[in-house]
């Protein structure tokens, strides 16, 4: 049996019911019936009798196909319900989640860098330890509420001043960090992760690998972590630490290529981020950057 390109065959209207008849009728290439069919795109088209010296005949167990390049109905429908098939809604959505995030690090960094060189403040937060457990207790609580209500992150103006206060909030955490250390370290952290950040960002943005697909891998991966750290509180140990802090920066690693191709989408398995959702994507890939320099300070400081 042959196949020859030629009419359309509108498979949705049930033209496709038609050629399988034919096929049916036509095994080892003879008609059943002894009549033989000629090429049309319709369904309803009548049999002629067939001749053994005629044209028709040379054509015999010859069917027509096209495959069209319209989308079905169901294609049109996945595109509409999806908003980011419009590239200017995309490009518009990184734009503002690289600004927004531009701004938390810009922040970030000025709150630390009070922390760093101002003396008196340094002295200060020794003394007062409970200053550092308020900062956390209202840090959990603003996460919670920016990570669990969906509905008020997508809220203007509501989304940017909880974003601004949990940005904030990590500005005076890491400053409370940096005490304990060198402002010799603490820049070199901020100069390493500035580095690891930027080229984790190209690497995200040009690799053919899907990194969205090790979600869960991550997650469990964090979980470990997080145990990991609750144990080495109790257990002394610089050779833990150090494995630590090592692994604690690799995994953050991966986890802001995975947010940044997850705000990029496209071709990735994973990228069903809402264009409303912006300040949930700056805040994924802030809290990344953050983690990695937490991780990159302590590296730094088991170094020395």
């Amino acid at each position: 049996m042959d196949l020859e390109v030629s009419e359309p065959i509108n498979f949705s209207s049930g033209d496709q019911l038609h050629l399988v008849r034919k096929a049916s009728d036509n095994e080892d290439g003879q008609p059943k019936s002894g009549q033989h069919y000629t090429s049309s795109p319709s369904a309803g088209q009548k049999q002629t009798p067939g001749n053994p010296k005629s044209k028709a005949d040379q054509r015999a167990g010859v069917y027509v196909v096209q495959i069209s390049d319209e989308n079905s109905p169901d294609d049109s429908n996945a595109n509409a319900d999806n908003p980011f098939s419009d590239s200017s809604v995309r490009r518009a959505f990184i734009r503002k989640v690289f600004l927004l995030l531009t701004m938390q690090l810009v922040v970030t960094g000025a709150v630390v860098s009070v922390f760093l060189f101002w003396r008196n403040l340094k002295v200060w937060i020794l003394l007062n330890p409970w200053f550092t457990y308020a900062l956390l207790a209202a840090f959990f609580v603003v996460l919670f509420v920016l990570a669990c209500c969906g509905d008020l992150r997508r809220q203007v103006p509501a989304n940017y001043i909880l974003l601004g206060l949990f940005t904030v909030l990590q500005g005076l955490l890491l400053g409370t960090v940096s005490v304990f250390y060198n402002a010799e370290e603490v820049l070199w952290a901020i100069g390493a992760t500035a580095l690891v950040t930027l080229s984790l960002t190209f690497f995200a943005l040009q690799t053919k690998w899907d990194f969205t697909l090790l979600s869960g891998v991550l997650f469990v991966s964090l979980l470990i972590l997080l145990i990991y750290g609750i144990l080495i509180i109790f257990i002394r140990s610089y050779w833990l630490h150090l494995v630590y802090a090592g692994l604690g920066t690799v995994i953050f690693s991966l986890y802001l290529v995975m947010d940044v191709q997850l705000m990029v989408g496209g071709r990735h398995y994973h990228s069903n981020l809402d264009p409303e959702e912006y300040v949930f994507a700056a805040l994924n890939i802030y809290l990344d950057i953050t983690n990695i320099f937490l991780f990159i300070l302590q590296l730094i400081g088991l170094a020395r």
